[in-house]
């Protein structure tokens, strides 16, 4: 996908934003470009304050001048746009390929609308073909994997978890912690995965994001489509 394309559907979720608004500025690749052009709006004279999901984001703003704040700070956001490693059509979402879910989660329930900006390829019929990110504690590490395990085996996916590593080590996201990757290839009942994931001591966060997102901006070679309420 072109980057003309995603700075597009960047630019689209852009014009959402109004004087004054508090913003959860997303992670990762089309995000980028959102962050971006709100960039350009304070440039232009626009008030606004953003809330970062990952360390990335937090640079990146810094260094184009958006004004931050903290959800401590500010813990009622208007919008927040983001990416998506997958969506359906029900706006259901897979994301945490770059890590960074448990916050992007965090700040996308303290908002008012979550809209995605995404890869035309990332819209799917079913969720399941990228691999569902699991954020768990270090501790216990192998008895959190087993618990695991045993929910997908009852709920009739593959037993399949690979710890994420970067550079031949472990992957550690911004809070510390490790990822196992669960692929699933489909997941038939996200909710009811989601519930008994959420269940699992030892886990911190998963990546399946429900009846978070309200809208979604998606950058297609045909143009841009757009699914819900943008």
């Amino acid at each position: 996908m072109s980057t003309d394309l995603k700075r597009a559907a960047a630019e689209r979720a852009a014009s959402l934003v109004t004087e004054g608004m508090r913003l959860g500025l997303g992670t990762g690749s089309t995000a980028t470009h959102f962050v971006s052009a709100v960039a350009r709006l304070v440039q232009g004279g626009m008030t606004l304050v953003g809330v970062p999901t990952s360390e990335a984001t937090r640079a990146q703003a810094e260094r184009e001048g958006i004004p931050l704040t903290t959800l401590d700070e500010t813990p009622e956001l208007d919008l927040t746009v983001d990416g998506a490693d997958e969506i359906d059509d029900g706006l259901r979402l897979i994301k945490g390929g770059g890590g960074a879910h448990l916050r992007e989660k965090i700040v996308a329930s303290a908002s008012r609308r979550m809209i995605v900006i995404a890869d035309g390829s990332k819209h799917v019929t079913h969720l399941g073909r990228f691999p569902l990110p699991v954020e768990v504690v270090p501790f216990g590490l192998e008895v959190t994997r087993r618990s695991i395990l045993g929910v997908l085996r009852d709920l009739g996916l593959p037993e399949e978890l690979r710890l994420r590593e970067a550079g031949g080590e472990p992957f550690v996201t911004d809070g510390g912690h490790l990822i196992l990757d669960a692929h699933l290839g489909r997941i038939g009942d996200p909710e009811a995965l989601g519930v008994a994931l959420n269940g699992v001591p030892g886990v911190v966060e998963h990546g399946l994001f429900l009846g978070l997102a309200s809208g979604a901006v998606l950058a297609t070679e045909g143009g841009l489509v757009e699914l819900g309420q943008v």
